[in-house]
Parts: C-alpha cells; sequence; structure tokens
C-alpha cells in the first residue's frame, strides 16, 4: 500500500507543497503559492500561501505524515491568547543591524559563537528581539511566545491554539541566537540579555519544544476542510530552510550544498560543531543529529535579475551575453546592493569599478554580474574551509543554478568537483524526507 507524506517549503518568496511516496521518494504532485512582498510579513499571510499551495498540489486528504522546512531567522511574536502581536520581521529585515553590533560589543564575539555558534548580525533572531525590546517596548511587552516562521506553521497546522504546543527543531533553532551549541537546550541568558530582561522574566516567555531530529511534533487536532487535511495526520519537527536541502539532497559530511537564490548559501554538512568569532560561519545544526556550518550572503541571485532587467533582456539572452566575452574584461561588479552579510557589511551598497571604453558594453557587464556574484559565494564557501570543515564537493541549487553562465563561471572559482542536480523543491523534498521518516518509526 502506497503510504504519501507532505514536505512545505514556506520561504522568503513562496510555499511550495511536494508530496511524495514515503517508500521512494517518488514525486506524486506538488504545487505552490506566492508569499507577500516585504521584509516583515504578516504570518496569516504563509498560512494562506499553504492552503493555496496545498490545494494546488491536489490537496493532502490522503497525507499521512506532513513537515515544514522554512525561511531561518524571522521573528514571530504571539501574545497570551496566540494572535500575531505584529508583522514578522524577516531573516533580510536589516533594521536590527544596530541591535546586533551592540550585542556583539557588549559580550564580545566568542563569547557569542562558543556559545551558540553565531555571532549576531542583523539576520539572527536575537538580534531582532532586542530590536524589538528598544524600538517597540510595547508590542514587547504584550509578547508571550516567540517562534520562527516554520514553527508558526507546525503550530497552525497541529490546530491546538495552546503556546505550549509551540515546538521546533534543532536545525532552525540553532539560528535563533540563544541555542546552545552543543546541546539542543535554549540559552535564556543570552535571550534575556537581548530582551533586557531579568532571567525569570524571560523564562516565561514560550520558545518552542526543541524536538529530536525524527521526533513527531504531534497530530493535526482538526479538519482542515479547504485541503482535506485529515485529523490525526502525523506531523513532523519540520527544519530550516538550509537543514531541509542537505535532507533533500541526501548530503554526507563534508559535502556542500551552494544555494542562490534570494540569498546565496554555503553550507556543509559536519561531524563536529563548528565556533567562528569572526561571524562570518554560523554553526547551525542540521536536521539529523549532525552540524551544518554555514555562510550566507544577504544577495543572490537577483544580482543577476538586477542587471538583466537594467539591460533589458530575459535570463537566456543574459547568459548569451555574458559567454560571449572570455571574461570581465577588468570590469569589476562589487555586488552588495542590499548590504551584506558575508561579509557583515549591512550599510554597504554595490561598486562598479574597472570601466574602459573596451569593456563599457552589455556582454561584459552581464559577464561582470556573473563573476560578482561567483566571487561571493567563493568567498563564504573560503570562510567556512577557514574554519576547518572541509569541501568535498559542492551541489549548485535554487534559482541562480539555472544560470547557464553561473554553471560555467562558478566551478572554476570554487576549486572543486560541482554537480548540477535537476532543478527540484529540496527543501520541501527534505521536510517530505523528515516526515517519511517521523512515519516510519511512529
Amino acid at each position: 500500500m502506497t503510504r504519501l507524506v507532505a514536505g512545505v517549503d514556506t520561504s522568503t518568496q513562496s510555499c511550495k507543497v511536494v508530496i511524495l511516496d514515503a517508500a521512494d521518494g517518488r514525486i506524486v504532485r506538488q504545487g505552490s503559492a506566492a508569499h507577500p512582498d516585504g521584509t516583515e510579513v504578516d504570518p496569516h499571510a504563509w498560512w494562506e500561501a499553504l492552503i493555496e499551495a496545498a490545494a494546488a498540489a491536489g490537496g493532502l486528504s490522503d497525507v499521512a505524515a506532513i513537515a515544514v522546512g522554512g525561511q531561518q531567522h524571522g521573528l514571530v511574536t504571539l501574545d497570551e491568547d496566540g494572535a500575531v502581536v505584529r508583522d514578522a520581521l524577516l531573516w533580510n529585515d536589516t533594521r536590527s543591524a544596530d541591535a546586533a553590533a551592540d550585542l556583539v560589543a557588549e559580550l564580545g564575539a566568542k563569547t557569542w559563537a562558543e556559545a551558540c555558534g553565531s555571532v549576531p548580525v542583523a539576520s539572527l533572531t536575537v538580534a531582532k528581539v532586542r530590536w524589538l525590546a528598544e524600538h517597540e517596548a510595547e508590542n514587547f511587552a504584550r509578547t508571550a511566545a516567540i517562534c520562527l516562521p516554520h514553527d508558526y506553521l507546525t503550530w497552525r497546522l497541529r490546530g491546538t491554539g495552546e503556546l505550549t504546543d509551540l515546538v521546533t527543531d534543532r536545525s532552525d533553532a540553532s539560528g535563533t541566537g540563544y541555542l546552545d551549541l552543543r546541546e539542543d537546550h535554549y540559552r535564556y541568558d543570552l535571550l534575556a540579555h537581548a530582551a533586557h530582561l531579568s532571567a525569570a522574566d524571560a523564562e516565561r516567555i514560550q520558545l518552542p519544544a526543541v524536538l529530536g531530529p525524527w521526533e513527531a511534533a504531534g497530530v493535526v487536532t482538526r479538519e482542515v476542510a479547504q485541503i482535506g487535511l485529515r485529523r490525526g495526520t502525523l506531523i513532523g519537527p519540520g527544519c530550516g530552510d538550509n537543514a531541509g536541502a542537505a535532507l533533500g539532497l541526501g548530503l554526507a559530511p563534508g559535502e556542500a550544498a551552494v544555494s542562490i537564490g534570494t540569498s546565496g548559501v554555503v553550507s556543509v554538512v559536519s561531524d563536529e560543531p563548528v565556533s567562528d568569532p569572526s561571524g562570518l560561519v554560523t554553526g547551525f545544526k542540521d536536521a539529523t543529529g549532525r552540524w551544518l556550518p554555514l555562510a550566507c550572503t544577504l544577495n543572490g541571485a537577483r544580482i543577476l535579475s538586477s542587471t538583466a532587467e537594467l539591460l533589458g533582456v530575459d535570463f537566456d539572452t543574459f547568459d548569451e551575453l555574458a559567454l560571449s566575452v572570455p571574461d570581465a574584461g577588468g570590469l569589476r561588479l562589487t555586488p552588495y546592493f542590499e548590504g551584506e552579510r558575508t561579509p557583515n557589511l549591512p550599510h554597504a551598497s554595490a561598486a562598479l569599478a574597472g570601466m574602459r571604453l573596451s569593456n563599457w558594453d552589455r556582454p561584459h557587464l552581464a559577464r561582470a554580474a556573473v563573476a560578482g556574484l561567483a566571487d561571493l559565494m567563493a568567498g563564504a564557501a573560503r570562510a567556512v574551509t577557514e574554519c576547518g570543515v572541509p569541501v568535498r564537493a559542492v551541489r549548485l541549487i535554487g534559482g541562480g543554478a539555472r544560470s547557464a553562465a553561473v554553471r560555467a563561471v562558478l566551478p572554476d572559482i570554487l576549486g572543486v568537483p560541482v554537480a548540477f542536480p535537476e532543478p527540484a523543491e529540496y527543501v520541501a523534498r527534505g521536510a517530505a524526507a523528515q516526515a517519511a521518516r517521523v512515519l516510519s518509526e511512529a
């Protein structure tokens, strides 16, 4: 008898739902729906997108288990009744940059890195907690629970409405800035420091219980008629998007995923935890019990899309332009269009240099955009290897992986074998693989 499982990817830009055969991983059907633009979003929009994406995938009436992967770091605040206090601040909202700098100055980068594997930057939840406490004190005072985007959807799927039923997993919780690096428990002392609270008051804030890699989050407690989701459907713990992609790709220690989407990410499976006081590498955990040290850039595929738009061409023509010249001819694009996280320059801007009449044309500008993106990703990979984590091979995924120019340029710059898996929703597939494993052990 075929047993089906569903994996959800609630990403920055959209929600994807993939339904797999639990036995062989075969994709049965899938659907997607857009998320609102912006760096702060009403979490209810994620729920509406999940409903739309699941309906587009043919509903969930025949699904035995489901798990949610999602964008990391975002700050979701709930009041004592479970209502959203304010729109969620997403990972790419940089208003918390000064708060992050203050946290580092107060405790020191080494303290943060050794405690939780990450030095605060604008992206991390802990920096957003500090920003909220200092800039929206009334909203912070109303906050009874803090969770992450995938936690919120898992909670909505379960449907009890009780804050004590909030759960998360080690991979996503490790990106908050207040989960212990080596053990799966919260560092309330760090949360208290960030929020200007006493330890006792910090512990009154409900944080999601951290589940083990294959531990069930519970079951759906009521019918969700719009998508046929049945009461009793098993729910997996979920995962951060990068851990979900690693699961979907089946990465082993020493193997890396380079994902070029809204952001650019280099993540490597490691048997050992990583602590980087420089802050370039975040010592995340993966979804299996290992670690997933990661370097993330704020700028990713939009380096290409914005340049293509400037040139007035589609993506295929952009690739043709970039590949029509052997190199950028000395034209150099530093692509910090939205500030940058690796290196940590949240207030930086992009720069174009080396312009001459010989390279001031469309092909060289297209090639410079590709080279700028490739150099950014190579710098992220170098930061990981300098932490002692070997990178033996790379799998290139994400929207940017569809670019023929990126596929041609990136391998030489990275200097390791690069594989190009078929385009797929690897985060959602990883979440579905988790759901299948949870189902098999139930």
